[in-house]
């Protein structure tokens, strides 16, 4: 990379690298680093009165140093939190070469470089608690310069929230912003709960095609490849439904899969070309027991993330405990707008979203037309769990016929916060039946 290309503290920082391989210290070192504990296991477990943690290998990423002469403060970063670590010249250099912290700590280490520290736990006259530093090893040299957040006063400042940044260098937003690591870990938390549910309940895990001659099983615009030996088409797949439906025909009692789909289509907030969907399929069930197992699927996911059942989101609390509201949707476009559209025909739905100002295509039909009624005024309140039950057949070309009314069909979608969190019904099994429907 030309040195017009760079920065004047990237500069600083090569020219840093190279005075460390000038010492004779390798910047990047090759050997494991014996790693014994991490910053929360320390600022949770340590006693004085114990005595733990008097011989300590911790490795994280330097946030924020104190240089004070002789003996320095630095924050530590690793994978758990932060933790600040004492540095006293003649600890780290007993000899007569001071080197190591005269001209290495002080000078050619920078914010954002990854060292190791072996020392022991005490506690500041402040009352924090603080490794002191009794080697030093540097195990990465940064060349980037990270964005400085400050906090003073419980206050933030320089924050790194531009959305385009953060998006394009996810390493960066988990370096600085630490509350993201915390949704990747919640969400981890999340698909090996299901996972152990789905698999108590009998369940077999499943892996279906990515790649198919022919998407099926939704409606959206598919990304298309080229199969070179086979010379044909393939489309990534836009979901695994009809391959898990040949599986429970195949003769398994319940399948689940925690899919890659892909659809080429808008982004917004919610949508994305490439997502993670989990489906699963029971055989001799219904959508009346989905629902139940679903309320204490979700019950049990909020105990083992908070222990408890009740969530905060944007300063409202969610309560996950079973039972949930249940409610049709023909009922709910009635509550919110006042208006009975059951039985409506495709003129008189028109009509009727001309005069709750609903825009829609010539082209929808009734299905589409309810639903449009209903995303604008019934979704966003939603708020707690809500199942949402018995969709016009119109709208659920793959579902049973409710058995109290033909016109409708054995299907729920879960809503929360305003947003559908599961899409589920009775599984139309019926060929003669399915095929008048399309």
């Amino acid at each position: 990379m030309a040195n017009l290309e760079l920065s004047e503290q990237e500069l600083i920082r090569r020219q840093s690298l190279d005075k460390l391989r000038e010492l004779g210290i390798e910047p990047y070192p090759a050997p494991l680093y014996p790693v014994n504990a991490t910053a929360a296991q320390i600022e949770s477990e340590y006693s004085a009165e114990k005595g733990n943690f008097q011989d300590v290998c911790i490795a994280g990423r330097i946030m924020s140093r104190r240089i004070m002469g002789a003996a320095s403060f630095m924050e530590l970063q690793d994978a758990s939190g932060r933790i600040q670590v004492y540095v006293k010249r003649d600890e780290i250099c007993p000899g007569e070469d001071k080197t190591m912290y005269n001209t290495v700590f002080k000078k050619l280490l920078d914010i954002g470089d990854i060292v190791g520290i072996k020392g022991f736990a005490f506690t500041t006259q402040t009352g924090q608690i603080t490794v002191h530093a009794k080697e030093l090893t540097l195990l990465s040299k940064s060349l980037k310069v990270l964005p400085i957040v400050k906090e003073a006063d419980g206050k933030v400042h320089d924050a790194f929230t531009d959305p385009e940044l953060r998006y394009r260098q996810r390493y960066v937003d988990l370096i600085v912003n630490p509350q993201v690591k915390d949704t990747f870990i919640k969400r981890a938390k999340i698909i090996a709960t299901m996972r152990e549910y789905f698999n108590n309940a009998g369940c077999l895990e499943v892996e279906t095609p990515i790649l198919q001659s022919i998407p099926g099983g939704a409606t959206a615009r598919p990304f298309i490849t080229h199969h070179n030996a086979l010379d044909i088409p393939l489309y990534l797949r836009i979901a695994n439904e009809l391959y898990l439906k040949r599986l429970i025909v195949g003769g398994y009692d319940g399948v689940y899969e925690f899919a890659k789909d892909f659809r080429n289509e808008g982004m917004d907030k919610t949508h994305n070309p490439e997502f993670t969907c989990m489906e699963i399929y029971v055989a001799y069930k219904d959508y009346i027991w989905m629902m139940d197992f679903i309320e204490k699927l979700l019950e049990k996911i909020a105990m083992n993330l908070y222990g408890k059942t009740t969530v905060m989101n944007e300063g409202v609390e969610i309560d996950f405990k079973a039972p949930y509201k249940k409610i049709g949707i023909l009922d709910a476009i009635k509550e919110y707008t006042g208006i009975d559209v059951k039985g409506m025909d495709v003129d008189q739905l028109r009509e009727t979203c001309k005069k709750l100002h609903v825009e829609f295509e010539p082209s929808m039909g009734v299905g589409k037309l309810i639903d449009a009624i209903f995303g604008e005024y019934c979704e966003k309140h939603l708020i707690q769990p809500t199942f949402v039950t018995d969709y016009p057949v119109e709208m659920s070309p793959l579902t049973k016929r409710h058995r109290n009314d033909p016109t409708l069909t054995e299907r729920f979608e879960l809503f929360v916060c305003g947003h559908e969190l599961a899409n589920a019904y009775s599984e139309l099994n019926d060929p003669i039946d399915q095929r008048e429907r399309f």
